[in-house]
């Protein structure tokens, strides 16, 4: 799959993530320079979940963003809809409760988590709204949503710098540790194709969520939103 498509086909994506799988925490370490540790470490204080919170960590891979919540004595739920991803995860963490699903049609009941988080997943499913949408539904009345996704810098010099790593970088590097370095330049463009800080925010409100805002991280490459069930 090359093109980050607005009509991007579901069995594409997925068979993408299933071939990145293996190396996916090591490449995303290496592209990321090592910012998604700190990253991750924003949602769960954003999040900041109590003991015993029932949290979904949805387009989970591998549980990375997951095993902190764990930690914190959440009772956290890691759900993709990889199943390449989710062998890996569970190889990794056999103690969390891998879960496959579609996060258009989430298999969860109505208001059954206190929180519900998604960190660079949102920009793939098929139909984000409809993904909010289902997030807001599995999340009981005043549960939390917190959406870490890759955004545009705040900084004109910077975002056109930020861009020209995307396309040309991005995939070189790939090349050198990925599993499968073609899914990276899909990845590139849909980052590149994915809608600012404020256009993310009104999608948020559309889907039903209330109060939705946001926090720029590393200068706006990434922006942490949350919003109120």
């Amino acid at each position: 799959m090359a093109r980050a498509e607005l009509d991007k086909q579901p069995t594409d994506v997925r068979r993408m993530f299933d071939a990145v799988a293996k190396r996916y925490d090591v490449t995303n370490d290496v592209l990321s320079l090592g910012q998604d540790r700190r990253w991750r470490r924003d949602v769960i204080d954003a999040v900041d979940p109590s003991y015993g919170d029932k949290v979904l960590d949805l387009a989970a891979g591998t549980g990375t963003s997951s095993q902190p919540f764990a930690d914190r004595g959440a009772m956290v739920v890691p759900c993709d809809f990889s199943l390449g991803m989710l062998q890996v995860g569970k190889k990794a963490r056999p103690a969390l409760p891998f879960t496959a699903g579609d996060g258009t049609k989430l298999p969860f009941a109505d208001d059954t988590f206190d929180a519900v988080t998604i960190s660079f997943g949102l920009r793939n499913i098929v139909d984000p709204e409809q993904g909010l949408r289902e997030m807001r539904r599995v999340t009981r009345p005043g549960g939390r949503l917190v959406v870490c996704e890759f955004s545009h810098p705040t900084w004109a010099p910077f975002r056109t710098v930020y861009m020209e790593y995307l396309m040309k970088a991005l995939p070189a590097i790939s090349r050198t540790v990925s599993s499968s370095p073609d899914a990276y330049v899909y990845l590139a463009e849909s980052i590149r194709a994915w809608p600012d800080q404020r256009g993310l925010a009104d999608l948020i409100a559309t889907a039903g969520w209330t109060a939705p805002q946001w926090r720029n991280l590393s200068g706006g490459v990434v922006a942490l939103h949350r919003a109120t069930a």
